[in-house]
């Protein structure tokens, strides 16, 4: 008995719509968050966890960095937010693996699970007297 046969992939331009898709998307945010400094007030809403308890959540700071990477200011985005320079970082990553993925459906995935872990140390640090290097 012989198997049946595949299905053909689909064309490289519909497999690359989604992920150019999202980049347009994010490069629109960031040309917001470009033009409209986070750093003056009434432009973003207060982060409610702040607001309510006091503590960093791991976004905050988050739009005042890619603020400052949107100017080309990687050390302040870096004080601003760490954690979210790498979260862009590793969505560059991503986001070039799927566009290869796209190209080359025959490629495997990667996993990144680990992110979830990093953003709880991160919070929990950063809102201990020996983060203060993590605050925004």
């Amino acid at each position: 008995m012989s198997e049946p046969p595949s299905a053909a992939p689909a064309p490289v331009a519909r497999r690359l719509a989604a992920p150019l898709g999202v980049l347009a998307g994010v490069l629109a945010a960031f040309g917001y968050v470009g033009a409209v400094d986070p750093g003056e007030p009434g432009h973003y809403p207060v982060c409610p966890l702040l607001r309510l308890t006091g503590l960093y959540c791991p976004g905050c700071g988050g739009l005042r960095g890619a603020h400052a990477l949107a100017h080309g200011e990687l050390a302040a985005a870096l004080r601003d937010n760490a954690l979210a320079v790498g979260c862009y970082a590793l969505f560059a990553v991503c986001w070039v693996m799927w566009c290869v993925r796209g190209r080359f459906p025959e490629a495997r995935p990667w996993h990144a699970g680990a992110l979830g872990v990093v953003a709880l140390v991160f919070t929990i640090v950063r809102n201990f007297p020996f983060g203060g290097l993590l605050t925004p």
